[in-house]
């Protein structure tokens, strides 16, 4: 298995001693990708004993000129994050509506000062309309973190409790600033039927931000574990 993973030589980085390796740009599908099955026995393998590690999906786009950003949602078939904390701004009647859907925190100017203030820790930020102008107020703050809600990401809705839902269930992903899209699909310990559904679930909504030929979309694909190696795989 050593001879197998030292192939597999895409972008590197370090991380607790050990090399962890990423889809690449500069770098041609390589000839010894494997299919997405034997991938993540290869990963198990790896990590065996550790089930609570993080499996991870690392997407090399080649959008077309013109194509928006590249991001999006999705229910995963196994949801493996163990809490998700929703923030929503909103007032009255949608504030109660949010808190009964399972938003964590609720709030309305206050809690746009508490925001800015640092003074909150949140996983995903919604919003009604009508408290948006007010939000617009930490969109530098929000915007750069991928939290600025926004009418086009459905993270804007009058329908708040069915936001909240959805934001306590779903898998967020966007690309970086090389089209990469890097997120966590599952964990280790999974059953690999479960940890395949969940990567071919996200790769489908990755797939969906294509302007033009969806197969010409995706140029590479990888997967590893928070501290195993990267493997090229072939068959997302």
């Amino acid at each position: 298995m050593t001879l197998l993973l030292s192939r597999f030589t895409v972008g590197r980085s370090r991380l607790g001693g050990l090399h962890r390796l990423y889809a690449s740009k500069s770098r041609a599908p390589h000839p010894n990708s494997v299919p997405l099955e034997r991938a993540i026995e290869i990963l198990k393998a790896y990590d065996v004993g550790q089930p609570k590690q993080t499996v991870e999906l690392h997407v090399q786009c080649e959008p077309e000129k013109g194509q928006p950003p590249i991001r999006g949602s999705c229910i995963l078939p196994r949801a493996y994050r163990q809490r998700v904390r929703v923030l929503v701004f909103a007032e009255g009647e949608q504030a109660k509506e949010a808190r009964a859907a399972g938003a964590d925190i609720v709030g309305g100017a206050e809690l746009v000062e508490k925001v800015r203030d640092d003074k909150v820790k949140f996983d995903k930020c919604l919003s009604t309309p009508g408290m948006l102008p007010k939000v617009a107020r930490i969109a530098r703050l929000l915007g750069p973190k991928g939290l600025m809600p926004t009418v086009n990401k459905g993270t804007v809705s009058e329908n708040i409790a069915e936001i909240v839902k959805y934001a306590k269930n779903a898998q967020d992903f966007r690309a970086d600033k090389k089209n990469i899209v890097h997120t966590g699909v599952a964990k280790v310990g999974f059953e690999t039927a479960e940890i395949i559904d969940n990567i071919r679930t996200i790769m489908n909504s990755i797939r969906a931000n294509a302007k033009g030929s969806k197969k010409k979309f995706i140029a590479r694909v990888d997967i590893s574990s928070t501290r195993g190696p990267g493997i090229q795989v072939h068959d997302a």
